[in-house]
């Protein structure tokens, strides 16, 4: 049996469906199956519909914020393809340019209930689904031109070779525009053929971005350096602008130009008393690194948003159920909220 849980949490903001979208992001929205009890998912009965995916995560947390963003991709000709349609737009993006194909389902995913924090056991379903079918051709009606920024991970060119040229084909579309582009690598290692292929890949991909943001352990295994002051050096000497470091509990690392001059500091992580579910965090914390610079926000200040919004996002279950709206961030940076009830 299945229950629902509701997604969004707020009224989104509205947008006219012929307006020009201010972000982009793209990817894998998988519907989920979330256990409502804990143990092996073979004794399990009952289970929460939600959506699941690292580039939703990210768009609907950008959205709350009151940003125009649009989503691209493919789903089934399905019942879970449909569902998922709505439940973006419930959440406020701007779908116009998710497909609908008749010819491969929609991507399916279950996750066990965790018990003390850690990491959920999670089964995919996605092999053939109908955002795997991607490619260049599906960004043929975006608006480039009138694009301020793109938002990408590292799941979409490790899903299939079309996935992998629409994302090389989007950054250079965006690049071409003068859209700055952030880029999470969000490591999905069985999804590749191999270790040198996913690095040569994402490391590609960084490259070609604005601001880089890996996980600590993420840098270490994409670059081979082993501190956060070396990993950021790899990526801005092939061309990124700026390297924001997730560092769990730690807080961030920021290297990167700062007023044409380069800068290096750290902030420290926000304290959290029951870590409830770590699915979701770095997402947070790209929404808040993502939406302050774009608010023209300083690195450290956007680095604090990031850090707020990661140690809010672990204390709920969810992926994305901890992403404030609008007056919720503005009350969590103003210190009136800390914690999630």
């Amino acid at each position: 049996m299945m229950s629902e849980q509701a997604n969004a949490s707020s009224t989104p903001a509205s947008f006219s469906s012929s307006s020009p979208l201010e972000i982009l992001a793209f990817g894998e929205a998988m519907a989920l199956l979330v256990a409502e009890s804990e143990g092996d998912l073979a004794q399990v009965s009952h289970y929460e519909r939600r959506i699941a995916g690292a580039d939703t995560n990210v768009a609907i947390g950008l959205a709350r914020l009151g940003f125009h963003v649009g989503w691209l991709s493919r789903v089934g000709d399905d019942s879970l393809g449909r569902y998922l349609r709505q439940t973006l737009e419930d959440n406020g993006l701007d779908c116009r340019h998710l497909t609908r194909d008749g010819n491969a389902p929609t991507g399916l995913m279950f996750k066990a209930r965790a018990s003390q924090g850690e990491d959920p056991h999670v089964e995919y379903f996605r092999q053939g689904s109908a955002a795997s079918r991607m490619n260049a051709s599906d960004a043929d009606g975006i608006d480039f031109s009138a694009l301020r920024h793109l938002h990408a991970t590292g799941i979409p060119p490790a899903i299939s070779p079309s996935c992998r040229e629409l994302s090389f084909h989007l950054f250079e579309q965006a690049r071409q525009s003068g859209a700055s582009i952030s880029f999470d690598p969000n490591l999905r290692p069985t999804l590749w053929s191999s270790e040198q292929e996913m690095r040569n890949t994402l490391n590609q991909l960084a490259s070609r971005a604005d601001w880089v943001l890996p996980g600590l352990a993420e840098g270490e295994r994409l670059t081979g350096q082993k501190t956060p002051e070396a990993i950021a050096g790899y990526y801005l000497e092939q061309g990124a602008k700026a390297v924001i470091i997730k560092l769990g509990p730690e807080g961030s690392y920021y290297r990167g130009m700062i007023g044409g001059q380069e800068a290096a500091f750290s902030v420290p992580g926000l304290r959290v008393d029951k870590v409830v579910d770590t699915v979701g965090a770095g997402d947070a914390f790209a929404v808040g690194v993502v939406s302050a610079l774009l608010e023209g926000l300083s690195p450290k200040d956007a680095m604090h948003r990031a850090n707020l919004l990661g140690s809010r996002a672990v204390q709920v279950r969810g992926d994305m159920e901890g992403l404030p709206d609008r007056a919720t961030l503005k009350a969590l940076e103003a210190g009136d909220a800390v914690s999630v009830s």
